[in-house]
């Protein structure tokens, strides 16, 4: 069953049960200073075989990331709250942008720990259980964003334990999270990019 929930404006039992569930993954993660988890992330795009990659995510506030990946290793994708840092060894050099204009479809994700508002920020609600779990999908209100729509598979306690992203150019980008740590000391050097010896940083192409 899907329930489509347009706003949050009428109280029928769907809409209750939408305002009680996307309350309790703001409650969780908004309320958390930090965040560790494992990830196996999914790419696939136009006229390109899907591209596997996994690894480990750290949050911090506020706006902090670090996607530290096993596969391929050395690979990660790095903000320090204002500036993100894609390095890829094989490339032997690190785009630089700025997080707010970045459109890697990453960058949304630095905001999940204190500034997640799903009634400011999504529209177009739909729910749809699986097992003991919700996906909410939804559309951003802003269409200045590099994606058009996102997944999320909650647990009842908010826990986020999926997402799917799909982009602008029908892209899409999928993670299954997995070992979630709140509130673990996470060192703010963490999320700072040192450049390896050789490597160039450039700006990102826009």
């Amino acid at each position: 069953m899907v329930l489509v929930v347009p706003a949050f404006a009428a109280e029928t039992a769907g809409s209750s049960a939408l305002a009680t569930l996307l309350k309790s993954v703001e409650t969780r993660y908004n309320h958390s200073q930090s965040l560790r988890l494992n990830f196996a992330e999914s790419y696939t795009g136009s006229r390109r075989p899907m591209q596997a990659e996994a690894g480990v995510l750290y949050l911090r506030k506020p706006g902090r990331m670090r996607w530290e990946y096993t596969s391929p290793a050395g690979k990660l994708f790095l903000s320090d709250g204002k500036e993100v840092f894609l390095y890829t060894p094989d490339d032997r050099r690190a785009e630089k942008s700025k997080l707010k204009e970045s459109d890697d479809m990453r960058a949304p994700l630095a905001f999940l720990l204190g500034k997640l508002d799903f009634n400011k920020e999504f529209q177009h609600f739909e729910l749809r259980p699986e097992g003991a779990d919700t996906w909410i999908q939804a559309e951003p209100k802003s269409r200045n964003l590099a994606y058009t729509k996102v997944e999320f598979l909650a647990k009842p306690t908010g826990e986020i334990r999926q997402v799917r992203i799909t982009g602008q150019d029908d892209t899409r980008l999928s993670f299954v999270f997995s070992n979630e740590q709140l509130n673990l000391p996470v060192a703010p050097d963490l999320f700072i990019f040192r450049a390896p010896p050789g490597v160039q940083v450039v700006e990102a192409e826009r």
